[in-house]
């Protein structure tokens, strides 16, 4: 059992997994355990127990090598006990129930996860799942015609902590931003900018809304001489002035919201730099496009799709699914092993079809290509929804939800759901100061421990210099604490696997649960300078752990951590 000892500096739960999955393969080795290498798992699950007289950590190991080995979960269970016995940090392994193994770490093993937190500082709770692979995650598609709406919104904080927590787990990601300026849409907005200006009708199917008067008098303002010039001229020139205008908007929106885009992509681009005709001489020396019926086709039925979809319309118009097929392509041709597509409740329609698309192009749909659908949002205040915006129309957009709330509540808020489920925000409840409002209440946390952090410091404690005996974390609330500051690293990798970054938000309130149930019941400071004891110091480390990991969990949230409140 040599490899299995010398002390870890500390044992993570991914480090106890591991020793688990060694003791079994030394079993095998052994000739203890009559399995193949290939019967043990590569990931050894291990989760809390709920009770902790059951221990740090349990896991069903025994129960599912059972079976393969064809002897009994208890009998496989008493081998690897044995072997875990012997590891360095491990004080205890009972045996419960058909053949869960629970295990206990000595309070020195298990208190040094403290000064690694602190340590680690920011890198806490990294992982490198994902190292080596590059993402592309696309959550917002918007036409430049308007403000971003509360849909836009929820896609514009989920998405953004998607690929945070990608991140985390060691992805190289790129938010990409797909910008709709071609097509109608964008010539009726360039009118209607023309209409408010010239105080004219606004076409019909055109845009509404207090915001686009102000942009017609921001670029009248700008440009005089526009209202003059031929009706179709100054069109285009209201449509290209307009867009300017608007699509600087979304991005100083989304800077203040604290989502940054690595790429604005211009479909406008995606046509005039030759992608769409890349994209089809690939697809036709692939044998997946056709002609028929004077229309140019992709085969997507051969990949389940419910109808072969039209790229070229016998009038040679391209389709909008032309763009989707073309762009898709280009992204992969950038060299991007994931592409991730976040995109509304009426979108269920492209999910089979953009899949068809990867695999119409050679690609697995169940690797390279995810598309997730998010649900609806609505708000309400005192008990009553809240329907519009009198600057935007017909919509709610990001600033007003931000001007009601704040960004941090407003980010948390929308991230704390899975976006497969419709959302109700209640805005008084986001901006009380009460444990009832979630980012208020891991926020106060945070700002607690720092304030913990600071008296210590007038009073002269210099916790982080001196000798500390962190084996002195024995209470329950210590231990319960340290056991959930060890989830971190496991909760992002769950997160990153799922793009499930709402589990982020829930282990956060736990976490901050499990502090202030730690304070409530264990003194940190000393009344004087004189009573000071070794186990202040060991507690200020167990504080500065619990800051530093609600910190970084809330920064891939893309959420501040305040240090006062």
């Amino acid at each position: 059992m040599a490899a299995l000892a010398g002390r870890l500096p500390t044992m993570t739960p991914d480090q106890l997994a591991a020793a688990i999955r060694h003791a079994v393969v030394s079993a095998i080795e052994a000739g203890v355990l009559a399995l193949e290498p290939h019967q043990v798992p590569s990931e050894v699950t291990v989760e809390r127990p709920r009770n902790p007289d059951h221990g740090d950590y349990a896991t069903n190991i025994a129960l599912q090598l059972a079976k393969p080995a064809a002897v009994s979960p208890r009998a496989v269970a008493e081998i690897i006990a044995s072997r875990l016995r012997e590891v360095d940090g491990i004080a205890a392994v009972d045996i419960a129930g058909p053949g869960f193994l629970n295990i206990t770490f000595d309070a020195a093993t298990l208190g040094e996860l403290a000064r690694n937190v602190v340590l680690a500082g920011e890198t806490y709770g990294t992982i490198d799942r994902y190292a080596g692979t590059s993402v592309n995650i696309e959550f917002i598609s918007a036409n430049p015609t308007g403000p971003l709406h509360l849909g836009h919104t929820r896609w514009a904080a989920v998405g953004d902590a998607i690929a945070r927590v990608l991140e985390a787990a060691g992805a190289t990601v790129a938010r990409e931003f797909y910008i709709n300026d071609r097509g109608v849409q964008m010539d009726k907005f360039g009118m209607s900018i023309a209409a408010r200006a010239t105080g004219t009708e606004v076409p019909e199917g055109g845009y509404h809304g207090e915001y686009v008067a102000e942009l017609a008098a921001l670029v009248v303002a700008a440009e005089p001489a526009i209202v003059d010039l031929p009706v179709e001229e100054r069109w285009v020139a209201f449509r290209e002035a307009g867009y300017a205008i608007q699509l600087q908007q979304h991005r100083d929106v989304l800077d203040a919201f604290n989502t940054h885009f690595d790429v604005w992509y211009s479909e406008r681009t995606l046509h005039s730099s030759g992608a769409v005709e890349r994209g089809f001489d690939q697809l036709r020396e692939q044998g997946h496009m056709y002609d028929a019926d004077g229309a140019v086709w992709l085969r997507t039925t051969d990949f389940d799709d419910d109808k072969d979809r039209v790229l070229v319309k016998a009038d040679g118009e391209l389709t909008y699914f032309a763009s989707d097929t073309a762009y898709y392509l280009d992204k992969r041709n950038r060299g991007f092993d994931v592409c991730i597509y976040l995109l509304g409740a009426d979108h269920h329609g492209y999910v089979n079809r953009l899949r068809a698309v990867a695999a119409c192009a050679g690609d697995n749909p169940d690797t390279h290509i995810e598309v997730l659908i998010g649900q609806l949002v609505k708000m309400v205040k005192a008990g009553e929804e809240v329907r519009l915006s009198k600057r935007a129309g017909n919509m709610i957009t990001l600033e007003d939800l931000v001007d009601e709330v704040g960004v941090d509540a407003a980010r948390y808020s929308l991230i704390r759901y899975p976006v497969d489920s419709p959302l109700t925000l209640d805005l008084d409840l986001l901006v009380s100061r009460s444990n009832d409002n979630p980012v208020f209440y891991v926020q106060y946390a945070h700002a607690r421990i720092a304030s913990v952090l600071r008296n210590g410091a007038e009073l002269g404690i210099d916790w982080r210099s001196g000798d500390v005996d962190l084996a002195l974390l024995t209470h329950e609330r210590e231990t319960a604490l340290l056991g959930l500051i060890g989830e971190l690293p496991r909760v992002v990798a769950t997160a990153a696997e799922l793009r499930e970054p709402h589990r982020v938000a829930r282990y956060l309130e736990e976490l901050a649960n499990g502090y202030h149930k730690f304070y409530d019941v264990c003194r940190v400071l000393p009344g004087t300078e004189t009573d000071l004891e070794p186990i202040t110091i060991s507690r200020l480390w167990l504080c500065a752990a619990a800051r530093q990991t609600l910190a970084n969990g809330l920064a891939m949230l893309g959420v501040t951590a305040p240090d006062r409140m």
